[in-house]
């Protein structure tokens, strides 16, 4: 019989335990005798009369009550059975695989109590690349694996999406019976629901009025990946209805396959009541440079900026506007500058930042983006300007401007004659084919060395080229024949174990004996540089050896 059954709640204080007649010993009785001590409390006289001493009798006692609360059952209405899990119809893991899965999940952060690693590989560090290799392979997750897999995925956002897809549909079953694991239908659009058939119009305008938040995303978001036309049309029909901060989320939605044909109803949000909202608008309208918007930003950019041939040498002239009018914050333009920035700067930013970069090459006498960034700016306003247009080569996705703020890899400033900072640089590299990103990269470091290429190369595709990848370990080589020390480059190391291709471990054996350390060297640091390459060359082969397991 499928029965289930609650715990007795424990008796209130000075309560009968339930025995049925006057002077039975209460939870009560004990607990008093128990901190008074049974010399200064005279024993309920049901212990007394045991003939054991009143010490003995009263923990006696208070033992088996305490069982009784807690073991105690009442009968309860049945529970129904949860629905059976789901099919996965992905093809099961090779039994190697799901044996390194087992080795990968085991492995905890800090199990090795601090300190040097050693020479053994960070195993959960590679786990993120194995979920990514078997989900290229469509391989289905080992039942008993999906606890482990979603406790990894529940301490480390970064693993969730590869873990979730790897773990597929049970995952969300299981979420759906551990609150602990939650996370995955907060992950899932839609918490895991399933959609109708987006050409089932019946359906999708019933879920889209009717169904959960977290639903409506979901449905929108597939439908705007295949008939973002259908997507821009549903949400207008209830958009003067929605709520401000789902206005904002399902806006956010039309940035993919964003086109011409959404500018009207982006226009029409320009005059939304929320501020969020109308920004939002503007960024998408800014991101089509043949936008009403786009034209608007042009012609108040291009009125700041000008080439002054009177000079011996051209240079460009910034005159900043000196007012924000209520036409530009509806196209925008935020008018309360942060904290330590001049107004006119901030709202020049804005302008140039909004603007199409094809304004320029007319504006500025028909000159090309690297002969644009190569001329001279006055008054001390080339930093401003040079970074409001890396961040319109990011927003509008153009290498070529993206080519001239970076400049040549060579170049003696590291900096680069647009970049303000490295974190500016890395995302202009993003606008780059993936080729071209990582050599860029290796010139930098062959020229600057690794202590400011840590943010580039996190841009880089896994595993690294060829040439990104020896212009990696030549430097690391020739910062340990310099005698630092190798925790000064760990974050770099780190990378190297797990983007570094793994055919790269036969080129490294030179590298792993004690190597001679000059006079000036960091004492001991021929030990660690040995220790630590020694690491590298054994995690590329487990790699390696990973791979292979996968390979069907």
């Amino acid at each position: 019989m499928n029965r289930t059954a609650t715990p007795v709640e424990p008796p209130a204080p000075g309560a009968s335990t339930g025995h049925g007649h006057a002077g039975t010993t209460t939870w009560e009785d004990l607990v008093t005798s128990a901190l008074l001590g049974t010399d200064r409390r005279t024993p309920p006289p049901s212990l007394s009369a045991a003939g054991r001493e009143a010490p003995m009798a009263l923990l006696d006692a208070a033992a088996t009550e305490t069982v009784r609360r807690r073991a105690g059952l009442r009968p309860a209405r049945p529970a129904p059975r949860p629905d059976p899990a789901p099919d996965d119809p992905r093809p099961p893991l090779p039994a190697a695989a799901a044996r390194r899965l087992a080795l990968l999940l085991a492995d905890r952060p800090g199990a090795s109590g601090g300190g040097r690693r050693g020479t053994a590989p960070d195993l959960m560090e590679l786990l993120p690349q194995w979920l990514a290799l078997a989900n290229a392979h469509h391989y289905a997750a080992p039942p008993e694996a999906l606890p482990a897999l979603l406790d990894a995925a529940r301490g480390r956002t970064d693993l969730r999406p590869a873990t979730l897809a790897f773990a597929g549909p049970r995952a969300l079953w299981l979420a759906r019976l551990n609150p602990e694991w939650r996370f995955a239908l907060r992950a899932t659009p839609g918490g895991g629901t399933t959609l109708p058939h987006l050409e089932d119009t019946e359906k999708v305008q019933q879920l889209w009025e009717e169904g959960l938040f977290s639903e409506r995303v979901s449905l929108l978001a597939a439908l705007r990946a295949q008939t973002p036309t259908t997507a821009r049309e549903l949400l207008a029909s209830t958009w003067a209805t929605e709520r401000a901060e789902d206005r904002l989320m399902f806006l956010d939605s039309l940035r993919r396959n964003l086109t011409a044909e959404d500018e009207p109803f982006l226009e029409q949000a320009l005059a939304d009541r929320s501020r969020n909202v109308r920004a939002t608008a503007a960024e998408l309208l800014s991101a089509l440079p043949g936008s009403a918007l786009a034209a608007r930003m042009a012609v108040r950019a291009g009125a700041c900026v000008a080439v002054d041939h009177t000079r011996d040498t051209p240079t460009i002239n910034v005159e900043a506007p000196h007012e924000c009018d209520a036409s530009m914050e509806r196209d925008g333009v935020v008018a309360k500058a942060p904290a330590g920035r001049g107004e006119r700067s901030w709202w020049l930013g804005q302008l140039v930042e909004a603007a199409p970069l094809t304004t320029w090459q007319a504006r500025l006498g028909g000159r090309t983006p690297p002969e644009i960034v190569a001329l001279p700016v006055a008054d001390d306003w080339q930093a401003e300007l040079h970074a409001a247009w890396c961040r319109a080569a990011v927003r509008q996705r153009n290498a070529d401007w993206a080519r001239a703020l970076l400049g040549t890899p060579t170049a003696p400033e590291a900096g680069g004659p647009g970049a303000v900072s490295l974190a500016e640089r890395a995302k202009l590299l993003e606008t780059l084919g993936a080729d071209e990103r990582a050599e860029w990269v290796a010139g930098f470091i062959a020229t600057h060395g690794l202590s400011e290429a840590f943010q580039l190369l996190g841009v880089c595709a896994v595993p690294w080229s060829a040439p990104l990848g020896r212009a990696v370990v030549d430097a690391l080589n020739i910062a340990r024949d310099a005698g630092s020390y190798p925790w000064s480059f760990s974050g770099v190391m780190g990378l190297a174990e797990r983007c570094l291709h793994p055919s790269e471990a036969n080129r490294l054996d030179g590298l792993l004996a004690i190597p001679e350390e000059p006079e000036d060297a960091s004492p001991g640091a021929g030990g660690y540089w040995a220790e630590a390459f020694q690491r590298l060359v054994t995690t590329l082969r487990l790699r390696a050896a990973m791979a292979e397991e996968l390979n069907p």
